[in-house]
């Protein structure tokens, strides 16, 4: 039996891997903050580890006194981040700094894993080809144009650089499925009637099921070659058009309104929303990062190396996988109601 450690568990992905885990038979432990909603950790079998990642002692002093002397995970899944912030300065100390005292307090006590899988982003690489939609691959040159972006690839350069760490990159596109909250604010939008889109230029985008994402996550540990990064993604892309018109045919709604904003529109929009969030001392979903990513023309993706190495197989098309997106958005709804 493989024991596995999932640090950064509390979220809505968290919860899906915590889930794969147990079902494959492993000794599963979720790392979590003392402040992490344990909402989707809820099975008895878990084993609960409490980091603090702001300080290496306090890191190494719990690997130490959590497994008996000699003993280490054999597997680590680094799924912790942060997707959006009150100040950008938090990505770097979130998304990179973290990783690093992860890393470090690993080494210093000897518990550096068999295998490491970070779940980095797409984003990582920054935008690509917008002329001609070719789309992302293992040799794309990364050039982040975000806050976030940088503290991925700035992670993913720390792993690259650790010699002797065995790591395996996860690139993710965009991840949807029940729980998980951007996706379900689009949801919500074209619930009431309204499809709001940014720019005129064709743009294509692509989507992983969450438990498509969670399952290629235990078969590269099993499988995938060390030292390798790999773009996730369902086989192929949607337009804006297709996504609204899937949602809208799951919702049942046959009158949808789609509406376009002109780039500055929505650039003063985000701008606003972020001073907004601000003053409010809480993170905007709409902010200055994510206009950058709603402005991207091109999200398409090549997963042939994923399918090669690991035998990736998303069988999760946008159809269903919305359809248990929006199964789970009711409930919730009529649960308030």
């Amino acid at each position: 039996m493989k024991r596995v450690l999932i640090i950064g568990a509390g979220g809505f992905i968290g919860g899906f891997i915590a889930a794969e885990s147990l079902r494959r038979g492993y000794e599963t432990w979720v790392g979590v903050r003392e402040s992490t909603s344990r909402r989707y950790l809820t099975d008895e079998r878990l084993h609960f580890v409490t980091f603090d990642y702001d300080s290496s002692e306090a890191m190494e002093e719990v690997l130490r006194s959590t497994l008996p002397e000699g003993e280490k995970w054999d597997w680590i899944i680094y799924n912790l981040g942060a997707t959006k912030v009150t100040n950008y300065s938090d990505f770097n100390r979130i998304n990179f700094s973290y990783l690093r005292t992860c890393v470090e307090a690993l080494e210093a006590t000897s518990m550096v894993p068999e295998r490491f899988l970070y779940i980095s982003s797409l984003s990582a690489l920054g935008p690509v080809d917008e002329k001609t939609y070719q789309p992302y691959t293992s040799r794309t040159i990364p050039d982040p144009n975000t806050k976030y972006g940088m503290s991925k690839i700035k992670s993913e350069t720390l792993l690259d650089t650790t010699p002797g760490f065995p790591w395996i990159i996860f690139r993710p596109t965009g991840v949807y499925g029940p729980h998980e909250q951007d996706y379900l604010m689009m949801i919500k939008c074209i619930d009431n009637h309204w499809d709001f889109g940014v720019g005129y230029r064709k743009q294509l985008l692509t989507f992983i099921y969450v438990d498509d994402l969670v399952n290629a996550m235990f078969d590269a540990l099993e499988k995938a070659p060390l030292r390798h990064k790999y773009i996730i993604s369902e086989g192929r892309s949607y337009t804006q058009s297709e996504f609204r018109k899937i949602v809208a045919r799951t919702l049942g709604k046959k009158f949808v309104i789609p509406v376009r904003l002109p780039l500055w529109m929505a650039k003063v929009a985000s701008v606003v929303s972020e001073k907004y969030g601000i003053l409010k001392m809480k993170p905007s979903t709409l902010n200055s990062d994510k206009y950058k990513i709603m402005k991207q023309r091109n999200w398409s993706a090549d997963i042939s190396d994923a399918q090669r190495d690991f035998g990736f197989n998303p069988v999760t098309s946008l159809e269903k996988g919305i359809e248990a997106t929006v199964a789970e958005y009711r409930r919730m709804k009529n649960d308030k109601n």
